[in-house]
């Protein structure tokens, strides 16, 4: 038994030890504390910036949007009236984003009973959360509850949006960076569900939709890559 155990441990610390290592590694070199901000008169003039890049007056009419994240998560999203149709594996929520308790639950293409649909809608509710954030956050730049402050990254004046509310995790901050021709290229994260303060995601190969918005169709943390596409955006009449 005692050898058993001495195995045991021995494992755990083989598998952990490096994990624990590599993460410690990494919050060191990245880890930031939240830079100090304030509103002056060049945070309008980026947001307004960013608004223009991604054509923000044409968002309003786009009705309808579908993506696929990572491969692995379908979205087919009514924005106007607050439907998505959220798929993964076998599964199919129609989510009703203004009434979560009018959602339905399908498996294998057969609805399932309201008692056993609380789990899917609520994993439903944060993958469209989190999935079209990596969408269309530059149009949110605005959404109620939004603070908006100017801050300096590099010596180079950046963006700061803190959601007080809405989405999974309110509270969250993202500081916005600009490449040399003034346009949004990547956002830092002060965010509730990530250990590592200040870390910078890109936001990589923008397209034109049918609907006239540019979306982005790819995002870089580091080594990992995040893949948006079969990205169709339609106008409402």
């Amino acid at each position: 038994m005692k050898k058993i155990v001495k195995i045991g441990v021995g494992l755990v610390v083989f598998f952990t030890l490096p994990s624990m290592l590599f993460f410690s590694f990494i919050y060191l070199k990245y880890n930031e504390p939240l830079p100090t901000a304030k509103y002056d008169n060049n945070t309008q003039l980026m947001v307004d910036t960013i608004k223009s890049f991604i054509n923000y007056e044409h968002y309003r009419n786009t009705d309808y949007i579908s993506w696929t994240f990572k491969r692995r998560h379908h979205f087919k999203w009514h924005k106007n009236k607050g439907l998505c149709e959220v798929y993964w594996k076998n599964i199919k929520v129609k989510l009703d984003l203004n009434n979560k308790e009018n959602s339905l639950v399908h498996i294998n293409e057969k609805l399932i009973d309201v008692s056993e649909s609380e789990p899917y809608i609520e994993k439903a509710v944060k993958l469209f959360n989190n999935d079209s954030f990596w969408l269309v956050a530059p149009f949110k730049l605005e959404d109620e509850g939004t603070i908006l402050r100017t801050t300096l990254i590099d010596n180079k004046k950046a963006l700061m949006v803190t959601y007080t509310k809405g989405g999974t995790t309110p509270g969250d901050t993202y500081v916005w960076l600009f490449d040399e021709k003034g346009n949004p290229k990547s956002f830092k994260m002060w965010v509730d569900l990530i250990p590592i303060g200040g870390l910078e995601a890109s936001w990589n190969d923008w397209v034109m939709t049918d609907s006239k918005i540019k979306l982005p169709t790819a995002h870089k943390i580091g080594q990992l890559e995040l893949e948006i596409d079969q990205i169709i955006t339609k106008v409402s009449y």
